[in-house]
Order: C-alpha cells, then sequence, then structure tokens
C-alpha cells in the first residue's frame, strides 16, 4: 500500500534539511546562512530558468498578455533574489572570513544554473562550456541551452508574427552567436515605439528584466566589496573588478534607441 502523502513528503524535506554541511571544523555560526542562501538561490534559479522556457513557449504562440503576466513573476522573483543580499550583508567580513578558507576553490562562477540564464538571454560564449566538462549534467544543460533560440530571438520573432519589419538575417541569425547590437534592429523598435502601442508594454518588460538582472550585479558587486574587498574571488576570478564588468544590458538594441525617442 503506498505511503499516504504528507507535507513533508511532498516536498521532500528530509533531503532539503539535511543538505546544508559546512565544512569548517568546528562549524562556524555564519557558514549555515551561506550555505542556506546560495542553495535559495539555485532553487530561484532553476524557476527563472522554468519561466523564461514558458515564456518563449507563449511568445512563438503569440500569447502577448499571458507572456507579459510570466515577465512580471520573474522580475517579482529577481526582487526577492536582490533582497537576500540584504541577509548576506548581515555577515560582516570577520564573520565571512572565518570559514571562506574552507571554500578552497568553490565559486559562484561555477553556478551552471546562472551561466544557463545567461545564455538563455543571449550571452553566449563558447569557452564557458569547458568550465564544466567534469560535470557531466552541467555540460548536458549547458549544451542544450547554449544551441536552443534565446529569449531575445522569441521576442523578435513575436514581433515579426505581429506585422513588424523585422530583417530575415536577424530573424535567421545563428543561435550560439551573443546577442549583439543592430541598427537595423533599432528602427524596428523604434518604429514599435511610435506607431504600435499595443506592442510597446512587451518591450518594457524586457527592459525591466534587462534593468532587474543590471540591479542583482550592482547589488552583488557591492556586496562583495563590503565583504572582501578587492581580494581575489574563490574561484580563482579577480573579484570585484571582474564582476563589475558584468553589469552590462542583455538587450542592448532596447537601451540604445531611448535617445532617439
Amino acid at each position: 500500500m503506498p505511503a499516504h502523502l504528507t507535507y513533508s513528503s511532498y516536498l521532500c524535506l528530509d533531503a532539503i534539511l539535511n543538505a546544508q554541511h559546512p565544512k569548517s571544523d568546528p562549524p562556524e555560526h555564519d557558514e549555515t546562512l551561506f550555505i542556506i542562501i546560495h542553495q535559495v538561490y539555485e532553487l530561484w534559479f532553476k524557476q527563472i530558468l522554468h519561466e523564461f522556457d514558458h515564456l518563449q513557449r507563449l511568445l512563438h504562440s503569440h500569447d502577448r498578455p499571458n507572456a507579459q503576466q510570466t515577465l512580471k513573476r520573474i522580475l517579482t522573483i529577481l526582487k526577492t533574489v536582490v533582497t537576500q543580499i540584504d541577509i548576506l550583508e548581515t555577515m560582516t567580513p570577520l564573520e565571512f572570513n572565518s570559514f571562506r578558507s574552507f571554500l578552497e576553490a568553490a565559486s559562484g562562477f561555477q553556478s551552471y544554473q546562472f551561466r544557463e540564464i545567461e545564455f538563455a538571454l543571449g550571452r553566449k560564449h563558447s569557452h564557458l562550456l569547458n568550465h564544466f566538462s567534469g560535470h557531466e549534467t552541467a555540460q548536458a544543460h549547458l549544451q542544450a541551452r547554449y544551441e536552443q533560440p534565446t529569449v531575445w530571438d522569441a521576442f523578435i520573432g513575436h514581433l515579426a508574427a505581429s506585422g513588424c519589419p523585422v530583417p530575415p538575417e536577424i530573424l535567421t541569425r545563428d543561435v550560439t552567436r551573443p546577442v549583439e547590437s543592430s541598427p537595423d534592429m533599432q528602427a524596428v523598435l523604434l518604429d514599435v515605439y511610435r506607431h504600435k502601442p499595443d506592442l510597446v508594454p512587451l518591450c518594457e518588460r524586457l527592459v525591466d528584466l534587462d534593468e532587474g538582472f543590471q540591479e542583482w550585479r550592482y547589488r552583488h558587486v557591492k556586496m562583495v566589496e563590503r565583504t572582501i574587498g578587492n581580494k581575489r574571488g574563490t574561484g580563482g576570478s579577480s573579484g570585484v573588478d571582474y564582476l563589475a564588468r558584468t553589469i552590462t544590458p542583455f538587450f542592448p538594441d532596447l537601451w540604445a534607441i531611448r535617445t532617439q525617442l
């Protein structure tokens, strides 16, 4: 006879609540907080990717109202992700350094789900696949995401299906390449803003999404600077300098047209 479903079994709480294993010995008090925050990040990353896939299906089926609602959900998740930094910032530099050495080479740079998010938004670089060559699950997920069209591709496809004159070379671009600024695409977007008001809210939600990720990156940079200053990152990166260089838009054309409106 099958076991009765309970709150605990439905949520797999035994596995979740026993997944925190501090490396410091004896365990430093703040290491548990550090672990839980980053585990929660990964759960939110999983949900964001789930919503990105849903968003692309909605755009392909021309369901604009639900696509905009999905974007609203993603934006709300991003606000929660940003707020988690407030919790991390309750930890002083001395408290973090009490267990930092036990992290060895472990780093957020190794989050394959965050790399998937970047790929999904058009920031694709094949060399990143090499960083996960020894992790079969990560490699498979990233390879699939690398070969798939991006959120931007779904968006421009929706514009074309809505009667916008998106150039064929943009619609058929190599989706394994990074999304890059295009004067031709900017001309299309300017026409949307001036003559197709029904499409403007969708464009603005994508700007919100882009801004939300930049806000998260900025808060992350300042949190790292506040905690470790200019020390090198645990994964060997340049730390704050590297993170600061990542605060760039995913959808450059939606930003470039602002000066022309």
